[in-house]
């Protein structure tokens, strides 16, 4: 049995390498939807309807649970694959509860796409989770497209981290959320901007334990691990991003048209 992993793009990376860490004997099959890149300006039913081509396609290739990793997705999503898959189906949040938990200033900071903080799961989860808590939202597209791009350091990346984290340092925000699977490979650019007492929260190594938990306890347990990266877009583009964002990781990489 495979873990399909599906993302707008190359952001659920960041995921499938948190799924590797702890399951380094698993089959690991990825589909990143760059010709459709990226979800976050979408409409609900564009998304939901490419979320459904992908993952009828990981089926039919032997995945046996499904990971959305990718915000958008879920939130738009993950609801009906539940109720047409009989398969497990593993979705993303943005990770306000723990954020909520964390604040000292009471004010936590969730970077994200237009597409997450505008549906009604986010806007549950905030009156569920962070009851008492001011929480502040910003979208941040120009995140998606650096990582798209490879462009994960530099003065243009530095520019975009700053517009983003001005407004919520502003308001006195102390825990950031990554909202985004693409906006861990820009952590180390994030951070670096931030006061020390600051804590920024990202939702992969929860997601990665969830996906083996629902495993069972001998799953890949004699297997030697494989990884395939697909993409609907420029092959040539992601062959070149896969060293940067998964180095030291063997990787097997395709194109695959996927059309609704």
């Amino acid at each position: 049995m495979k873990i399909g992993l599906l993302d707008s793009g190359v952001g659920g990376l960041s995921v499938l390498r948190e799924v590797h860490r702890i399951l380094p004997g698993a089959e690991l099959h990825y589909v990143g939807d760059s010709a459709w890149c990226p979800y976050g300006t979408k409409s609900p039913e564009v998304i939901c309807a490419r979320v459904f081509e992908i993952s009828d396609y990981l089926l039919s290739q032997g995945a046996g649970i499904l990971v959305i990793a990718c915000n958008s997705a879920t939130i738009h999503a993950v609801g009906a694959l539940r109720a047409t898959y009989p398969l497990p189906v593993v979705g993303m949040e943005p990770a306000v509860k723990p954020a909520a938990e964390l604040t000292r200033s009471g004010v936590i900071g969730v970077l994200a796409t237009e597409a997450s903080i505008a549906g009604e799961k986010f806007h549950q989860l905030v009156n569920t989770h962070a009851s008492g808590v001011r929480v502040i939202t910003r979208p941040c597209p120009r995140f998606v497209e650096l990582v798209e791009a490879g462009q994960l350091t530099g003065p243009e990346v530095e520019d975009a981290v700053d517009e983003a984290l001005a407004p919520l340092l502003e308001a006195g925000a102390d825990v950031f959320v990554l909202g985004c699977t693409h906006y861990p490979f820009l952590r180390a650019v994030i951070e670096a901007r931030l006061p020390d007492t600051a804590t920024v929260v990202d939702t992969g190594p929860a997601v990665a334990r969830r996906v083996k938990s629902l495993l069972e306890p001998d799953f890949c347990s004699q297997g030697k691990g494989s990884i395939l990266v697909e993409t609907t877009g420029a092959l040539d583009a992601l062959e070149r991003l896969l060293p940067r964002l998964l180095p030291g990781v063997n990787v097997s990489s395709g194109r695959r048209d996927i059309r609704e």
